[in-house]
């Protein structure tokens, strides 16, 4: 069992910055990639960005150049700093484990609300 704890949402002005952080704890050493999704009222929730273990990220070309996630694999955290934040990033963030132990399994924060006002 994995859970995580997310922090660091809130809101912020078009163009600020919001810097969210995800702790693991549990079976932290079965984690494999680490990653950040987030679901707008009325959508579907999406990938925004995601890391593997040994830090390779990838990034939904909706937020490239402006977002980098990172990983403290001493600290079980993984980050995800914003910037140039725009109305359309406001969703409720999600922070997400996957673990291989025993097939895929997927893990889910609870969530942390980032609205960016005009």
């Amino acid at each position: 069992q994995v859970q995580l704890v997310e922090s660091g949402g809130g809101l912020v002005q078009s163009g600020g910055s919001l810097r969210l952080s995800c702790a693991a704890s549990g079976s932290k050493s079965s984690i494999s990639n680490m990653g950040w999704y987030r679901q707008a009222p009325g959508k579907q929730r999406a990938l925004v960005a995601i890391i593997t273990s040994g830090g390779n990220a990838n990034y939904a070309d909706s937020v490239k150049g402006r977002f980098t996630i990172s990983r403290d694999n001493a600290k079980n955290t993984v980050y995800l700093q914003m910037n140039s934040l725009k109305p359309e990033d406001t969703a409720v963030y999600y922070c997400n484990a996957i673990t291989f132990a025993s097939g895929r399994y997927d893990y889910w924060g609870q969530g942390t609300q980032v609205t960016v006002s005009s």
